[in-house]
């Protein structure tokens, strides 16, 4: 994901002035308002009719068991980010969506179509089945998926592959099960309490097992799906609408599907769920699991390829891209920083690690005619947040490049050793040659002699 670096200041002149005189509704704190207010008053609902239904101690309970693999889950998800690290706040909207607006409208819903259906058919049993199999998954899949959609819309610059739509989709999940959970829990609970049952033998018990400890990706799964069909839009370079609706679409009547099937499992006998979890849940579970780590490390290999062309135009040293495009090298890197010149220099580390890598992404789109208008404006925006963190950055690296290259053959005769990176004549101009090809004009920059002592 992408990291957004701070805003330029509003120019002055027309555009500036038209940015300063906006109608009050579309200035940032405004939406930022809103939205907060909105999640907040969908968090407190929420709380509300779980804790009518569990009671104040199943609530706790539940809570106090739903909490446990949430760490765990948002972990998983943040470590698959780490190639493009995105900004914090779409990871706690995401959560949030989840946890509170898409869990109130799966509540709400639900509960009224199971309703309707059940007064309709007078058959309170098959409207249950048919709330679980069909209602649930529609309902609950689209509520997800409107976080992963408000990110791709407002959030553009943060969500540039499949990795972007697998994070926000999952953490949006992991907070959606995270208070299903609660519920679920809960109510085992309250029942529980009512039979007298306790130990291994409770609903509580077998609940916590089915839900936390056998299938704590299953929401995450479903809903990545919608994820990658988001992703995909955002490699694509076809503009026409149909195609980036369908693509999206796809991914949700995917996840639809599989929530449907994993939900009517129960129906299929009396081995049905094992039978569902055994032959289908693990196998898709383990396939997207190699999926998204494949895309991680072709996104590293994409930071190896793209970086080079800054280093000919001496806006990195050679062996920054060989360093940019191995996570062992970049955690070195951040480590040396920390060791050698504190917290403040390895956090400049990090960001100059996410903005090279948001700049190698960029030239990739770019390349494939995919970057759009504003290319030349971000790529100058990411150089210069590149160039105002060289000082820490750029030992570090090195330093990591040399810790991290393969080690010299000990069968070849004496020579000099030439490392894994390409080893380029300086630039010709510097900084200002890349500046004036990419922008029109030379960049603001001393030339830099990658050679230079």
């Amino acid at each position: 994901m992408a990291t957004c670096p701070p805003y330029p200041t509003p120019p002055s002149g027309p555009a500036g002035g038209a940015l300063r005189h906006a109608h009050w509704w579309q200035r940032g704190w405004v939406r930022y308002g809103a939205l907060s207010t909105l999640l907040a008053l969908s968090g407190l609902v929420i709380l509300a009719l779980v804790r009518e239904q569990t009671g104040t101690e199943g609530f706790l309970v539940g809570l106090g068991l739903a909490v446990l693999p949430v760490p765990l889950l948002v972990a998983a998800f943040r470590w698959l980010d780490r190639v493009e690290p995105g900004p914090w706040r779409n990871l706690v909207f995401a959560f949030a969506w989840g946890a509170c607006a898409a869990a109130l409208i799966a509540i709400v819903a639900n509960s009224f179509a199971t309703r309707w259906i059940a007064t309709a058919t007078a058959d309170p049993s098959s409207a249950d089945i048919l709330g679980a199999t069909v209602i649930a998954p529609v309902v609950e899949e689209s509520a997800k998926a409107a976080a992963v959609l408000l990110v791709f819309l407002f959030r553009r610059r943060d969500f540039t592959g499949i990795l972007d739509g697998v994070v926000i989709a999952g953490v949006t999940a992991t907070g959606f099960a995270f208070t299903e959970n609660i519920l679920y829990l809960g109510t085992a609970f309250g029942t529980d309490q009512l039979t007298g049952d306790s130990g291994l033998a409770s609903v509580t018990a077998a609940t916590f097992f089915v839900r936390i400890v056998m299938s704590p990706f299953a929401h995450p799964l479903f809903t990545v799906l919608t994820g990658i069909g988001f992703g995909i839009t955002a490699l694509s370079a076809d503009h026409r609408l149909p195609r980036r609706v369908a693509l999206p679409l796809t991914g949700l009547l995917l996840a639809m599907g599989m929530h449907a099937f994993w939900n009517g499992s129960t129906t299929f006998g009396r081995f049905g769920f094992i039978a569902v979890y055994a032959a289908f849940m693990v196998p898709a579970f383990g396939l997207l699991t190699w999926l998204v780590i494949w895309t991680r490390q072709r996104e590293l290999r994409t930071v190896r390829t793209e970086l080079p062309a800054y280093a000919v135009a001496g806006w990195l040293t050679p062996p920054e891209p060989f360093a940019l495009g191995s996570m062992r090298a970049r955690r070195i890197a951040r480590t040396y920083a920390r060791r050698h010149a504190g917290k403040a220099a390895a956090r400049d580390v990090a960001r100059y690690e996410a903005y090279a890598t948001s700049l190698a992404f960029l030239r990739h789109r770019g390349r494939r005619g995919k970057a759009g208008a504003g290319f030349a404006a971000r790529e100058r925006e990411l150089l210069n947040e590149l160039w105002a963190r060289r000082d820490a950055a750029r030992p570090a690296l090195e330093y990591a490049a040399r810790v991290t290259a393969p080690p010299v053959p000990v069968h070849l005769p004496p020579a000099p050793y030439a490392p894994p990176w390409p080893m380029h004549g300086p630039a010709t101009h510097g900084p200002t040659a890349y500046g004036q090809a990419a922008y029109g004009q030379a960049a603001p920059y001393p030339a830099y002699n990658p050679y230079q002592s």
